[in-house]
């Protein structure tokens, strides 16, 4: 099961990364938009928080997207050591590309499925991260094997 969903994960996010990159994206950075453009001015720790990613990734991330014209990022009135991340025009016009690429992956995604197998796989898909987190969280160990 484990390669099966190693495979997976590894189609799903190549073909992402295609979409992506033909709206001039890289992976993540769909994501920090979407966050920004439910609501804009967000702090970095905000955003890195709400995505999950490291610091030096989102950094990272938000340094290119700045490059490329769709936000800005400035210090923060309150402290001039946080830094506030707004959006540009051009950052507040990748919402219908965004969503219209999160539709073709999902229609790509789904297109051999029922709408009941595709809700069996999404209810399975949250009970094994489910598990997972518990494990990493240390509440449900596996017993080790006495030898």
């Amino acid at each position: 099961m484990s390669y099966a969903i190693f495979q997976l994960a590894r189609a799903h996010r190549g073909y992402a990364a295609a979409l992506l990159r033909e709206i001039d994206l890289h992976p993540g950075q769909e994501l920090l938009l979407m966050h920004l453009l439910d609501r804009d001015g967000q702090t970095q720790s905000e955003l890195l928080d709400s995505v999950g990613l490291d610091h030096s990734t989102v950094s990272k991330s938000l340094r290119r997207m700045q490059d490329a014209g769709l936000l800005i990022r400035e210090p923060a009135e309150h402290d001039r050591r946080v830094m506030v991340v707004h959006l540009t025009d051009k950052g507040r016009a990748m919402r219908e590309p965004i969503a219209a690429m999160w539709q073709a992956l999902e229609e790509t995604t789904a297109r051999n499925l029922s709408a009941q197998q595709a809700l069996s796989f999404v209810r399975t898909a949250y009970a094994i991260a489910d598990a997972i987190a518990d494990a990493i969280n240390g509440r449900a160990l596996p017993q080790a094997e006495s030898k």
